[in-house]
């Protein structure tokens, strides 16, 4: 979700810096780089390590944030290129589609306002899962919701080197789209600079 379908990574930096500047310090450029698609526990857990302040409680940070997530998420999210259109095409054609992602169920529905709810006949939320990405088990979870018994059926878009790993794990085919980190071509990825490029045809490539 955050960075794939709509640019909100940026609307996470907005949310992080302004935290990091409530608990008095500033979050490091590397800091936040290592959050992108980890759970929200490790992400303070980083937050406060980047701080010197490991004591802070994790709970009390993740509460903060997801407050401050929930005002921003309101707002409305804008879509990453292409993104939009391509849910669009594969809705028309019948496509079974999952939304799996490290983001917790409350700010998910709150996103999925703006986003859609409409499109996915299955949504894996990071509080969900007992192992969150890179753990191969969203995934796998996510492929069992909508019916399909070998995940290599699944293509799964990511756009941080966190979800390309859980989702090769699962043993998904996996269209990376760089967003915040780069990612490189390994075996079973397929890296595109952006959804504008890709359609159902193109997808259907990567599992035939």
């Amino acid at each position: 979700m955050d960075g794939t379908l709509v640019d909100s990574e940026k609307v996470w930096s907005v949310a992080l810096n302004e935290q990091a500047e409530h608990l008095g310090g500033r979050l490091s450029p590397a800091a936040r780089s290592a959050m992108v698609g980890t759970s929200m526990a490790e992400s303070m857990t980083i937050l406060h390590n980047d701080l010197g302040r490991p004591e802070l409680d994790v709970n009390a940070s993740i509460r903060w944030l997801e407050d401050r997530m929930k005002a921003l998420f309101a707002a409305g999210l804008p879509w990453q290129p292409g993104a939009r259109e391509l849910l669009d095409e594969l809705d028309a054609a019948d496509i079974p589609m999952a939304l799996v992602t490290a983001t917790r169920r409350h700010l998910v529905d709150l996103a999925l306002l703006s986003i859609g709810a409409h499109y996915f006949d299955a949504v894996v939320a990071g509080d969900e899962v007992g192992n969150v990405k890179p753990h191969p088990e969203p995934y796998q979870t996510a492929a069992r919701l909508l019916g399909v018994a070998d995940p290599r059926h699944c293509v799964a878009i990511e756009d941080s080197p966190t979800g390309v790993t859980s989702a090769r794990a699962a043993g998904c085919a996996v269209l990376a789209v760089p967003s915040e980190n780069p990612l490189s071509d390994v075996d079973g990825v397929t890296v595109v600079d952006s959804l504008a490029s890709v359609d159902l045809a193109f997808l259907r490539k990567l599992v035939s």
